[in-house]
């Protein structure tokens, strides 16, 4: 289809701040792709190499009237940059990926927002330094722009929260094209805290376009532990538990459902890259070896038994210290009434902290989608009865149209526990899911038919999930368009946020309906 006149003006408008414009109808669809849909169609993207160009095409395009929307690594799934609204011109970021300074005296990274979390990993680790918040799961994609905007937990979270806690400046470029500089290389805060204003708003009131933020040394012993549960409330004592005792750096857990997915897919430790990596990571060929071969030989079957899964994994300046966390994490468990298990899945996962996004589909081929909120300790055991509850009352038409679901939980450093139910079903794909994935195994993975039964059910529980959250006064990560932000505000707390929208944005330009502020 040939671009129309208004389309190509457009695009040599934005081609005059010297970034990449593209335009053509492949490129614009698969930009318009999420993780869980598809949003409005685009009139252009636009990939800046710095924040100067970025700021000139916002301008360019905001000018022309079109709403500008920012976009890391495309992980989403929450409808963080998918509009509702066609004619958007989407900012992909990832050209601007350099770490511009490292200042090991004072203690803190700046880079620019389409770095990603493994790229920073891979930069600091000789030096011996990484952020307290180091990364999420889907690092090798996901950008720290992007985990400023949406907020994100996993590396380092259960001792130092979640990503933007980690944050100390940015520069922002705004709705018309001028750049802002908040927050300070060092401290935070220093004054009401107007850096805390752009963190977490999905960027709703600015793109980021340089981050900084603080470093620590990185620990150099580490230990870990898995353990069994026969019943979630005694999973979820111990998990609270652990946080509450400071002795672990990461705990997440797996319901019995997650874990059948996980034992359904390749083996981890049947992964020779993977195996490698965690046995180089234990120091030394004879230990490493040793290891190793633990692995192996739990293959698959370590948690035949097991009904929930909890993963503990501890560091410290020594690997006393470590061990003592762990054996700390051993007596808490012991008292919940779990039971230790073959520690496969921690050593195997921080060996390799950012690997390929293959279960962003399940194993059979099956879409995946994680709805997820943040509940205090004391709220969660109440919340997951509540959720099971749901899922029974809609087990019929689950079951009916191929539904289920798994539960993933982590606990978060000073900030509760999250619980994050995924649901999977039989569906097509899309572009983005498929470039995300290694080729080799999305060519092992079932290509599956659309299914708009299944959709259709799918979007009615994920809904239900939300409303189920928001009646337990959960929080969120990437609120985007999904979840009821707005709703929790106190009313004078909601007319604050409008202002600040109306004073930065005055056009509504700037990723419009995000946030749930009216497109």
């Amino acid at each position: 289809m040939m671009a129309s006149v208004a389309d190509r003006t457009l695009a040599g408008t934005l081609a005059q701040s010297g970034a990449e414009v593209l335009s053509d109808p492949a490129t614009l669809d698969y930009y318009a792709h999420d993780i869980y849909s598809r949003g409005a169609d685009l009139a252009a993207v636009v990939r800046p190499a710095d924040k100067h160009q970025l700021a000139a095409a916002i301008k360019a395009a905001t000018d022309a009237g079109h709403a500008v929307v920012p976009r890391g690594g495309g992980m989403s799934y929450t409808g963080g940059y998918t509009q509702t609204a066609e004619n958007a011109v989407l900012f992909d970021l990832s050209r601007m990926d350099r770490v511009l300074e490292v200042d090991a005296d004072s203690m803190f990274v700046r880079v620019e927002a389409g770095c990603t979390w493994a790229q920073l990993h891979a930069h600091l680790a000789p030096l011996g330094l990484r952020t307290p918040m180091w990364g999420t799961l889907s690092g090798l994609k996901a950008t720290i722009g992007g985990g400023m905007s949406q907020n994100s937990i996993f590396w380092g979270t259960t001792r130092h929260g979640t990503a933007v806690e980690s944050c100390r400046a940015l520069t922002v470029a705004l709705a018309d094209g001028s750049l802002l500089d908040v927050g300070t290389d060092f401290a935070r805060p220093y004054g009401p805290d107007m850096l805390g204003l752009f963190l977490a708003d999905t960027g709703a009131l600015g793109i980021k376009a340089e981050v900084t933020l603080r470093l620590i040394r990185e620990a150099p012993a580490n230990a870990y532990a898995s353990f069994a549960f026969d019943d979630e409330a005694a999973l979820l004592a111990a998990s609270s538990e652990i946080e509450r005792a400071g002795i672990a750096a990461e705990c997440f857990a797996f319901d019995p459902r997650l874990n059948a997915i996980r034992m359904k897919r390749d083996s981890l430790a049947s992964d020779a890259k993977q195996l490698v990596g965690m046995m180089k990571k234990q120091g030394g060929v004879l230990k490493g070896l040793k290891e190793g071969a633990r692995v192996a030989l739990a293959g698959r079957n370590f948690l035949k038994d097991a009904n929930y899964s909890l993963h503990v994994l501890a560091e410290a300046r020594t690997q006393a210290g470590a061990d003592a966390d762990i054996a700390a994490a051993r007596d808490i468990v012991s008292e919940a009434g779990g039971r230790e298990v073959e520690n496969t899945i921690p050593k195997i996962i921080r060996a390799n902290p950012f690997g390929p996004l293959n279960s962003i589909l399940g194993p059979e081929g099956e879409r995946w989608a994680p709805i997820h909120g943040v509940l205090p300790h004391g709220r969660a055991e109440d919340f997951c009865t509540a959720l099971s509850d749901y899922f029974g009352q809609h087990d019929a038409a689950m079951r009916e149209h191929g539904v289920h679901y798994g539960i993933l939980y982590a606990v978060i450093g000073g900030g509760g526990i999250l619980v994050e139910p995924c649901l999977y079903w039989p569906d097509a794909s899309n572009p983005l899911i498929d470039d995300t994935m290694e080729a080799a195994h999305r060519a092992r993975v079932p290509v599956l038919d659309s299914n708009a039964p299944a959709w259709e059910l799918v979007q009615r529980l994920k809904q239900g999930i939300v409303d189920l959250f928001h009646e337990y006064g959960a929080t969120h990560f990437q609120i985007g368009r999904t979840y009821r932000y707005r709703d929790s505000l106190d009313p004078r707390a909601d007319a604050l946020l409008l202002a600040i929208k109306r004073e930065l944005d005055p056009k509504n330009l700037m990723n419009p309906g995000s946030l749930g502020i009216p497109g």
